[in-house]
């Protein structure tokens, strides 16, 4: 394919990139605290809806991620702003640790549901009660995998929070179009 704008993400990057924001920071502020002790005192984890929006979110940004790395192969070029090397490789650095944040979060979930012996529910009623071949294997025993998911899961926050202070700096002291790549054309004019 060849570039359609040397400013601006194509629309179709650029509407998986609001959509995986916001999806995560959903997914983020509905994370209910000490799932494992409400499903060991027997909480069955369907009738709680905000558990059931974030397996779901979290779902959702697994496939958004899945979708925008394919898209990542054929897609426009991306712009290229002019900036410092150690910038540039910050910027690649971080955008790297996003990238499989948004693929470890979801990972490290299922493995603590599976581990545990807990479903995954999803919205639509859709519910996954076992899952022998996560329970069963060496991997559920290498970690703490509803811990490892928290960790993540605040990681990934620091790193989106630092992300974006970045591109409001570049917006607002650097002038250089790094937040306006990333937004519609007709709303940075």
């Amino acid at each position: 394919m060849t570039p359609t704008s040397t400013t601006h993400y194509d629309p179709l990057s650029r509407a998986f990139h609001w959509l995986t924001a916001i999806a995560v920071t959903i997914a983020f502020v509905l994370a209910p605290e000490g799932f494992g002790r409400l499903m060991r005192n027997g909480v069955d984890p369907a009738t709680l809806s905000d558990i059931v929006w974030h397996e779901t979110l979290g779902m959702v940004v697994f496939g958004l991620t899945v979708l925008r790395l394919l898209w990542v192969a054929v897609r426009p070029a991306a712009p290229q702003i002019t900036m410092a090397s150690w910038m540039h490789l910050a910027s690649k650095a971080a955008h790297l640790a996003l990238w499989a944040l948004m693929l470890a979060l979801p990972i490290s979930a299922v493995l603590a549901l599976g581990s545990e012996g807990h479903p995954l529910t999803l919205l639509g009623g859709l519910r996954v009660d076992q899952m022998p071949l996560i329970a069963n294997s060496a991997v559920a025993d290498l970690a703490d995998w509803g811990e490892v998911h928290e960790v993540l899961g605040d990681a990934i926050m620091w790193l989106a929070g630092i992300h974006a202070v970045a591109a409001i700096y570049h917006h607002v002291i650097l002038k250089d179009g790094v937040l306006k790549s990333m937004l519609p054309q007709r709303a940075v004019r």
